[in-house]
């Protein structure tokens, strides 16, 4: 009876030991590991790409994109069962970093904001002292702009409105400030202005500068929750709907490459800007690969340039810039930092009740 067990055994090891190394082979030439992140969706585009979904099959990986506001993101968004989280700003990711005890993360790309706006719009800021034109762009300034709202002017108050003699209030469109961080980077842009051009920094001046800021979200209306819809609108319905957009300034330039706007559609600098970073935020060893992957990769960088993105190597982006004619500033250096996130939170909790 041993005689006839100790065979048996044995083979049952030997296909144990085979079926294991069977299924370590197989999933190794079955395909690449998935992973699955929550990124902010003005990088929706860019990780539907083709070409950029090949490299990273080539690279061993497949990656699911799953959009979410980037403060919710922050916030209240589940990762559980994440292998990275990919919001648009730094305060966001500030605040995933410390709750998710990670301690490397990685800078992929970033944005300056901007206004999507209209020559027309453009014209009428212009004749108003508000805007200059720059060329291939034009530029906000940030605080006579402030100044028409806090007069509660109208487009129909203002000189030279022929081509927009409309009775809407002086606004620039944003998502909500509750779940996105466009309209985060918004608020920062405009308290810094309202605050002496300085960074708010603290609780008291949060709750200080409040009351000023609070016109500016409060007569906009409905916002979207994401930054993909704002600019929708403004590519679609036109300006009636949206006269000025606040957007990443990415979010212009793809569709420049792309050649699907309206000649007479027009990218506009505020001065001062503000800089938004996307930085990916590994929850999983797979995570950290994907960031390295996407940060030092040239060719997934050029893919980036290609949808707007401005990569940490300015050569590709130049070329970039170069190869689609794009109109762009290229020497930004009026530009702010934001607050840190319990800075903003503190400021976007006073908002909710004014």
């Amino acid at each position: 009876m041993n005689r006839l067990i100790a065979p048996v055994l044995s083979l049952i090891l030997i296909l144990g030991v085979g079926y294991l190394i069977f299924t370590s082979v197989g999933q190794q030439l079955g395909g690449p590991v998935k992973l699955r992140g929550a990124i902010g969706s003005e990088k929706a585009e860019f990780f539907k790409d083709p070409e950029l979904q090949s490299i990273l099959r080539g690279k061993g990986f497949e990656v699911e994109a799953v959009t979410v506001g980037s403060r919710s993101m922050a916030t209240t968004f589940d990762l559980t069962g994440f292998d990275f989280a990919f919001p648009a700003g730094s305060p966001a990711a500030e605040k995933l970093r410390r709750d998710k005890k990670v301690s490397t993360s990685f800078d992929v790309f970033f944005s300056p904001m901007v206004i999507a706006t209209w020559k027309s719009v453009s014209a009428i800021l212009k004749a108003n002292g508000v805007s200059s034109d720059k060329g291939k762009y034009d530029e906000l300034n940030v605080a006579a702009f402030l100044e028409l709202v806090k007069a509660q002017k109208r487009w129909s108050d203002l000189k030279g409105n022929a081509e927009y003699d409309v009775s809407k209030p002086v606004l620039i469109s944003t998502t909500d400030v509750r779940s996105s961080n466009s309209a985060a980077m918004f608020l920062a842009l405009m308290s810094y202005v309202l605050n002496g051009n300085n960074v708010v920094q603290d609780a008291t001046q949060a709750t200080k500068i409040t009351p000023a800021v609070a016109p500016l979200f409060r007569q906009q209306g409905y916002q979207e929750a994401s930054s993909a819809g704002p600019f929708e609108d403004y590519l679609l319905i036109g300006i009636g709907k949206s006269p000025m957009v606040f957007i990443y300034e990415s979010q212009f330039l793809e569709r420049v490459v792309k050649k699907s706007l309206r000649p007479e559609m027009r990218l506009m600098y505020p001065s001062p800007t503000v800089f938004t970073k996307h930085i990916l935020v590994p929850l999983t060893p797979n995570g950290t690969k994907l960031g390295e992957l996407l940060t030092n990769d040239p060719a997934i960088q050029k893919i980036a340039a290609k949808y707007g993105f401005r990569p940490n190597n300015p050569d590709i982006f130049n070329t970039t810039v170069t190869q689609y004619g794009l109109p762009i500033k290229t020497n930004l250096v009026n530009v702010i930092d934001p607050p840190n996130f319990e800075t903003l939170e503190n400021m976007i909790r006073s908002l909710e009740t004014k």
